[in-house]
């Protein structure tokens, strides 16, 4: 039995790293057989590339690490409820299950809004569980975004 907490703290530490550097503070890990395979974080000011979000770039590790695009079998871990763009890449990459750590009310793709992977434009069956550690992803979202908009008060 996996404990889906041990991999969401290692996604919350991708979402600090995310924070340290001023980025939207999203982390993402990948997982198979209980081993971490990838972490990702946001990075799209420091690319300066708009698909640089915490999944894609997860994604995209754990490809190369396997040589595939296709990546059965492994479960993503995100501290926030992925985008319409990241819906889809999970979804072309055939991953197995999605834990999410807080919902996205405005952007959520998977649960609060689209729901990609329950649509017909999906092809594969994606587990989803929400709300593990909710209460810490959303607290260091929620602290990102006080403290940016106190800095544009200034």
């Amino acid at each position: 039995m996996v404990d889906d907490k041990v991999f969401m703290k290692e996604a919350l530490k991708q979402a600090k790293k995310a924070y340290e550097k001023n980025e939207i503070p999203i982390g993402a890990v990948l997982v198979k057989d209980g081993k971490i395979i990838s972490r990702g974080r946001n990075s799209v000011i420091e690319k300066n590339d708009m698909t640089s979000h915490a999944e894609i770039n997860a994604l995209r590790k754990a490809g190369k690490k396997l040589e595939n695009y296709r990546l059965p079998g492994l479960t993503l871990y995100t501290t926030l409820e992925p985008c319409s763009m990241c819906a889809g890449a999970i979804i072309e990459s055939r991953i197995e299950r999605i834990v999410i750590g807080a919902l996205d009310p405005k952007r959520g793709a998977i649960i609060s809004n689209l729901e990609l992977t329950k649509s017909t434009v999906s092809n594969t069956d994606i587990a989803v569980t929400t709300g593990v550690m909710e209460k810490e992803c959303l607290e260091i979202i929620q602290e990102f975004f006080r403290g940016l908009r106190e800095r544009k008060k200034k």
